[in-house]
């Protein structure tokens, strides 16, 4: 990764402020997803006490690591699981690759997202071997086709405006120009699902490794990651050695917070948890140390707690000036600006200041991580124990680099500074009288080039200050990102309007509810069998071939049927049925647990996807499904909450992408005879 220069790191913020098509893209972004966080956490009015949990479980499982990664690793390989560690990012793209070769001479390689990889630069490393990379995930695979690295670690092609794809799909792909979205999403299925069928490996990121079961967690809504993680005959999943939670219910906590945090959803449309391999697989984990180890050790070491949600990304009022392209790292914003000076050098460090320390990053992370403290520690240059960051030595010049005290003019300016701000109104003033000054000194350009003998001047323009302070104008422009909270009223402060009532609700009820919130469809018998039910959905469809997971609706006869059931990869298959088993009340979710293929493709490959569900298999929470005894013993669990979907052009919601299209689930009633 190349390290920051001060210089360019300046000249590319200039040019993101300056960019019309830019600005319009991130404000988008900020809007949307700021938004849509604050409306999901109104259903989990206990948000606060899940916090709190979650930096206690992220903690702790930093603190133990070693422990944790052990048991985690055992389980793995009880599992079938080749587990391998890689200390370094050299070493885990050559076990990649030598992974990949082992396949075929010049194997195609399928991936779905993973900072990770790109954190190691994978997909350079496989191009210079000869070996095809596509990236699958469809904002991934727009930035891909540019040429460009993602800037965004939730929405990697949020930057780009709709006439953008709709140009580089015309370029590509050969198709029409378009603006459609939606017909823009479908040329890269089409596409992508050649990839899919075709590919020798399949590779992927984690989200969370379990220590208890030696499981991987995946989520994802497009579908993609099923596909590589399921599909090709080799699957390698890429993971940083911190991403583990001790136990189910630690991962059931982290689920309830992620999606909310990254996209606004309360369970991601994929949750994938991946034990035993199929048996026309292989799977292997390439456990990335990468300087995790030091950084666990050190006074830095919560910036390892970060679950990859990406809020603090939309929070911050830098990121959502400069977006992520700016910093020139895997991992941008607050979060990023952490990581980088500590896991690839002291070169990455003054991504640390391009911060206001207001500390909206702190507030929207839903594991509490104290990121204005980390990035101060950032900017001082050494820890608090006197430990460097990174690996690149320091001048003696610089502040914190040897222990230097301030002289008198920088202790009398820090005791005046102390006292105005201890003075509201003198305060203000001051910020006003400041603003007003600075605008007269700006260049055209709108900032303050300093003479070199200010200090200021060899490393920094200083900028025109803004109009009106920053607290006033967070304060009337932007979201809250606290917890979400309603007044009653008689005034008192209680839960969100939204919480789940499922104590006083039917199950069956909150679930249908739930369900259509998320895109699905209910079926009803209407007083026919189940079996006759089906048929009769699968007629009315039109489909003639179908995917069938075995005993979903008992032996179903073919007799005066039009269609027949297959259990090979064909695009011609438009519908497939699987059993459920079971279903999630608050989050509408259907939970499929099985090692089969057939459920597998039934439930994936299909424009249409019926489910069947019993009604006395619905349980409350996903907390209470994972730990039901069908779904710790399956060899692979899949959690399903509504049709695969995208947001990554233009932020514009757009359902179906890789996965169904469509979702049905057909309830059998608990008065409803069994069928074999």
């Amino acid at each position: 990764m190349n390290p920051v220069d001060r210089t360019t790191f300046r000249q590319r913020i200039r040019a993101a402020i300056a960019n019309p098509a830019l600005q319009v893209a991130l404000d988008a972004n900020a809007q949307r997803r700021g938004a849509g966080r604050a409306a999901a956490f109104q259903s989990l009015p206990d948000w606060g006490e899940r916090r709190r949990r979650a930096h206690q479980v992220r903690a702790d499982t930093v603190e133990h690591l070693d422990e944790y990664l052990e048991a985690f690793i055992k389980r793995a390989q009880g599992n079938g699981i080749v587990v391998h560690r890689a200390q370094t990012a050299v070493e885990a793209t050559r076990l990649v690759i030598d992974l990949s070769l082992e396949q075929a001479p010049a194997p195609l390689v399928a991936k779905s997202k993973s900072m990770v990889s790109e954190e190691i630069g994978l997909n350079d490393a496989l191009e210079a071997r000869g070996i095809r990379a596509v990236e699958t995930d469809l904002g991934e695979y727009i930035v891909q086709l540019r040429g460009e690295r993602p800037s965004h670690i939730i929405t990697p092609a949020v930057h780009l405006r709709r006439h953008e794809v709709g140009a580089l799909f015309h370029e590509k792909l050969g198709i029409a120009y378009t603006e459609d979205v939606a017909v823009l999403t479908a040329a890269a299925r089409a596409t992508l699902r050649e990839v899919f069928l075709a590919a020798d490996i399949g590779v992927s990121g984690v989200n969370f490794g379990i220590a208890e079961t030696g499981a991987i967690c995946i989520v994802s809504n497009e579908g993609n990651a099923r596909m590589v993680t399921t599909l090709p005959r080799l699957h390698i999943a890429l993971m940083g050695m911190e991403r583990l939670v001790p136990g189910s219910d630690d991962l059931a906590l982290m689920l309830s917070l992620l999606p909310r945090s990254a996209t606004g959803q309360k369970l991601s449309v994929y949750t994938q948890i991946l034990g035993r391999p199929a048996a026309h697989q292989e799977r292997h984990i390439i456990i990335l140390d990468g300087g995790r180890s030091e950084l666990s050790r050190s006074a830095l070491a919560e910036a390892l707690y970060c679950i990859r949600c990406g809020a603090c990304l939309n929070a911050c009022p830098v990121f959502r000036e400069i977006g992520g392209h700016a910093y020139r790292s895997a991992y941008p914003g607050p979060i990023g600006s952490v990581l980088s000076a500590t896991l690839f050098g002291s070169d990455f460090e003054p991504l640390a200041q391009a911060s206001t320390l207001c500390g909206a990053c702190k507030e929207a992370c839903p594991v509490d991580i104290d990121l204005p403290r980390l990035l101060v520690r950032v900017r001082a240059g050494r820890s608090p124990q006197g430990t460097a960051i990174g690996a690149t030595p320091r001048s003696s010049h610089r502040p914190g680099a040897g222990g230097r005290s301030l002289g008198a003019g920088s202790r009398a300016a820090l005791r005046f500074y102390g006292w105005m701000a201890a003075r509201p109104r003198v305060f203000a003033f001051a910020q006003r009288a400041a603003s007003y000054g600075s605008r007269l000194l700006a260049s055209a350009d709108g900032w303050i080039h300093m003479p070199s003998w200010t200090g200021w001047g060899t490393s920094r323009d200083l900028p025109r200050f803004a109009a009106t302070p920053l607290r006033e104008s967070i304060g009337r422009r932007t979201t809250s990102y606290g917890p979400p909270s309603r007044v009653s009223a008689d005034g008192s402060f209680g839960a969100s309007a939204g919480q789940s009532t499922l104590r006083t609700e039917g199950l069956l009820d909150q679930f249908a509810k739930e369900f259509k919130a998320v895109g699905g469809s209910l079926l009803e018998t209407a007083g026919m069998d189940l079996r006759e039910t089906a048929l009769q959905f699968i007629r009315s469809r039109g489909s003639t071939r179908v995917y069938v997971q075995p005993h979903a609706i008992g032996e179903m006869s073919m007799e005066g049927t039009t269609f027949e059931l297959s259990d090979q990869c064909d695009p011609s298959v438009t519908l497939g049925i699987t059993l459920c088993a079971c279903g999630v009340a608050d989050t509408g979710s259907i939970v499929i647990a099985t090692g089969e293929d057939p459920a597998i493709r039934a439930s994936l490959l299909p424009e249409i996807h019926l489910a069947i569900l019993r009604e006395d298999s619905i349980v409350p929470t996903l907390e209470e499904a994972l730990a039901l005894p069908a779904i710790t013993g399956a060899a692979s669990v899949i959690v399903i909450t509504g049709p695969s979907r995208t947001a990554d052009i233009e932020m514009t919601h757009t359902i179906g992408v890789h996965g169904p299209r469509e979702l049905f689930v057909l309830v059998r009633r608990k008065d409803e005879s069994q069928i074999a």
